[in-house]
C-alpha cells in the first residue's frame, strides 16, 4: 500500500507527546497503524522523549520499586519492539452496505464507541465515535458517485482514508492517506466508481459555499459534528 499524504512531523511529535485532542489522537493514531513510515517516526520520537526524560522516570520509579525492579523495567522499555507488536495485533471488522471493512488497531480498540449509522445528504452516511471527554470523531461512508457539497472549514478538518478512494479539486486520496485542511482551503470531496470509508474530525463546523448547499450552513454541525 503506497501512502502519499501524511501528518506533518510537528503533528506526529504532538501525537507522540500526548499533546493533541482525543479526537485527533484517534485519527493520527489510526494513520500510524496503517503507515510503516510514520510508525517508525513516532517510535523514534517516543524513544527520544523517553531518553530526554530518563532521569525523571528513574527518580519516580526508584521511589516505588527496588533497583533490580527498576533496571528490569527500563530494560523492557528499551528492548520492546512497539512497532512489531502493532503489526501483530488482531484487527476488527465493520460491516456496512454489504461490505466488510477491516479496522486498524487504534480504531478497533475503540469500536465499542461507534454509534448508529445515519444517512446524510445524497449518498453519504455518518456514524459518530464518541470519546469519554465528550470529543467526537466521525466515520463517513461515501457510496460510489457520492459528493460532499463544496465547503470550507471554520477550523481544522483531519480526514483519513480507511478504505477506498475519493478525490477533490487538488488530488486523489487512497487507503491510509491523511488530509489536514484549514479555513483557507475549499474543496468538494467525491467518489467515482469506488466507494470510500473515512475517519474525520473537526474542531469547528463545515461552511458550505456553493449554490443551494449554502442553505445547509445553519445545520452543518448536525452533518459532521466536532
Amino acid at each position: 500500500m503506497m501512502i502519499k499524504s501524511h501528518p506533518g512531523e510537528g503533528l506526529l511529535y504532538q501525537y507522540a507527546a500526548g499533546d493533541v485532542s482525543a479526537a485527533m489522537a484517534i485519527v493520527v493514531g489510526t494513520h500510524v497503524d496503517m503507515c510503516k513510515a510514520c510508525r517508525r517516526t513516532v517510535c523514534d520520537i517516543e524513544q527520544k522523549l523517553c531518553e530526554d526524560n530518563l532521569d525523571t522516570i528513574v527518580n519516580v520509579a526508584s521511589n516505588a520499586m527496588t533497583k533490580a525492579q527498576c533496571d528490569q523495567m527500563l530494560e523492557a522499555i528499551f528492548e520492546s519492539s512497539v512497532c512489531s507488536k502493532l503489526e501483530n495485533e488482531p484487527n476488527e471488522t465493520l460491516y456496512l452496505e454489504g461490505r466488510c471493512f477491516t479496522l486498524p488497531r487504534t480504531l478497533a480498540h475503540n469500536s465499542h464507541r461507534i454509534g448508529e449509522w445515519s444517512k446524510l445528504v445524497g449518498k453519504l452516511w455518518r456514524a459518530p465515535l464518541t470519546l469519554d471527554n465528550g470529543n467526537q470523531t466521525n466515520l463517513i461512508y461515501m457510496a460510489p458517485s457520492a459528493k460532499v457539497p463544496e465547503h470550507t472549514h471554520k477550523g481544522k478538518e483531519a480526514t483519513l482514508v480507511l478504505d477506498g478512494v475519493f478525490n477533490d479539486e487538488k488530488d486523489e486520496y487512497k487507503d491510509g492517506d491523511f488530509v489536514l485542511l484549514d479555513p483557507s482551503k475549499t474543496h468538494t470531496p467525491e467518489t467515482q466508481e469506488q466507494d470510500c470509508l473515512t475517519l474525520a474530525t473537526l474542531d469547528a463546523p463545515l461552511h458550505f459555499t456553493s449554490g443551494i448547499s449554502r442553505l445547509l450552513n445553519p445545520f452543518s454541525s448536525l452533518f459532521f459534528r466536532a
